[in-house]
């Protein structure tokens, strides 16, 4: 179980979800946490103020 942060996903960071339910949304990535499984999980906020969280690995960074 690896608990370690990607270096490109970070506050701010600008990505697109590419797995799981939210698939094909876009945002902006507000929080970064490990879960109590050990997953790393975020808080992505879409262009119209919408938030849902995901898992990192289900995201892409963009740029």
């Amino acid at each position: 179980m690896s608990t370690k942060k990607s270096t490109q996903l970070k506050d701010g960071a600008k990505c697109t979800v590419i797995g799981g339910t939210h698939k094909g949304k876009h945002g902006t990535v507000a929080d970064i946490n490990i879960s109590k499984t050990g997953h790393q999980t975020i808080t992505v906020i879409q262009p119209d103020g919408e938030r849902f969280k995901t898992l990192a690995k289900n995201v892409k960074v963009d740029g």
